[in-house]
């Protein structure tokens, strides 16, 4: 891909764009919505991360008219028929606390032999007015109690399939091996450098 275009990433956490720094290095520059000058939170009103990736892009695209990416991320469990699912970052309430997030999955799934889950993660890249989705998934369990200070969100307690420890217990490099994020970005990655070889 060109270094001259420059895409925003549709998103204002931190967490999300340091793990996409982290795998994009300089394959390609994209901008923040802060960096963009934007301050608004985009709503996620749809029952589907697919959905939800597109409204925030396709919002962004409308304000500005750039290239633009966003993304949306579910962690769904097995024994909870997909939950916490679209409503991740909200599961206890519209305050995104991630500790009483962590605190509620934990109580549910209490005493629940089956503890299989995964992360999913869907990316809306918008060309020229034009949507391409890519999909990353991390199979995984959720561990019984919160292991590990590292990571964002319910990392301490997803611990990654072949891994043995949580994502809270892993560098970013070492996050990155599994993370469905990295794997959706990836994707996008060789579609851009399709479209500009």
């Amino acid at each position: 891909m060109t270094h001259r275009q420059t895409l925003v990433f549709a998103t204002n956490n931190e967490h999300k764009v340091t793990e996409a720094r982290q795998v994009i290095g300089d394959l390609f520059r994209f901008v923040t919505l802060k960096e963009a000058g934007i301050d608004i939170d985009i709503p996620e009103p749809h029952d589907t991360l697919e959905a939800n990736a597109t409204e925030k892009s396709q919002t962004i695209y409308r304000l500005t008219g750039r290239n633009c990416f966003s993304e949306d991320t579910g962690l769904e469990t097995d024994a909870l028929n997909g939950e916490p699912g679209v409503k991740t970052a909200r599961y206890a309430g519209d305050g995104r606390d991630f500790q009483q997030n962590i605190d509620k999955l934990l109580h549910k799934l209490e005493g629940q032999p089956n503890r299989r889950a995964r992360f999913r993660a869907v990316i809306s890249l918008i060309l020229d007015g034009k949507e391409y989705q890519f999909e990353g998934v991390c199979e995984g369990t959720i561990a019984e109690a919160q292991q590990g200070r590292e990571g964002f969100g319910y990392d301490p307690v997803f611990i990654p399939e072949g891994a043995g420890i949580s994502f809270a217990e892993m560098t970013v490099e070492e996050k990155n091996r599994y993370n469905h994020r990295q794997k959706a970005i990836t994707k996008m990655i060789h579609f851009l450098d399709q479209q500009h070889a």
